[in-house]
């Protein structure tokens, strides 16, 4: 079974943080690629557990430019 996850990335000092919207769980890394791969094996880990996988469907983020 597999399951897609959208995945947030915010820089918060020297780490960058990757956060799981669907359930909230998060890692960082000194790169976005090792903060990626740290989340991979926290959710892993998460629902190796037996916790229940969301059914929600897939959100989609992006960024708008306003006028100020």
């Amino acid at each position: 079974m597999t399951f897609t996850a959208t995945v947030m990335i915010s820089k918060e000092d020297d780490w960058y943080v990757a956060k799981c919207l669907e359930n909230n769980i998060a890692s960082q890394g000194g790169t976005i690629d090792e903060s990626l791969s740290n989340l991979r094996e926290a959710l892993e880990l998460y629902f190796e557990d037996g916790v229940h996988i969301p059914t929600t469907k897939q959100q989609f983020i992006t960024t708008m430019e306003i006028a100020i």
